[in-house]
């Protein structure tokens, strides 16, 4: 699993398959997204066997120690060997998607768009409410 020549780190992530592209982990260690020991990275930094990285990816952080180095990308069960999300990590992801689900329980949001009839409702309804008062 472990490639004798040097690898990027950009080229680790995608192997590691945190991005689908190259480019897309080559702009999100730029853009600061990607860090080593609280300090912001370059595409072409070389990651060790155990070294600590943090990867923000939407609104999930996660804290992966290196534990193989490889260029190439493979299948995702391969690709998960490359690495080991702490159990820190874990948990604070998964305590921070129930909060985002527990806020977003009272949200309906509608499996269709709104046909004529309900579009003339809405305008209607609307109109009626923002109506300048004649008084």
């Amino acid at each position: 699993m472990t490639d004798e020549g040097k690898v990027r780190l950009d080229k680790w992530l995608w192997a590691a398959r945190f991005f689908k592209t190259r480019a897309m982990a080559k702009a999100a260690i730029e853009g600061g997204k990607v860090q080593h020991q609280g300090e912001r990275c370059k595409p072409g930094k070389e990651p060790r066997v155990g070294d600590v990285y943090e990867i923000r990816q939407g609104f999930d952080v996660r804290f992966v120690e290196i534990k193989a180095v490889s260029g190439q990308r493979r299948g995702a069960p391969e690709a998960q060997l490359l690495y080991e999300e702490t159990a820190e990590s874990v948990t604070r992801r998964e305590e921070a998607a129930a909060k985002r689900k527990a806020m977003g329980a009272g949200m309906v949001i509608s499996e269709h768009r709104p046909n004529k009839k309900q579009r003339r409702a809405i305008h209607r309804f609307r109109d009626e409410h923002n109506a300048p008062s004649g008084d």
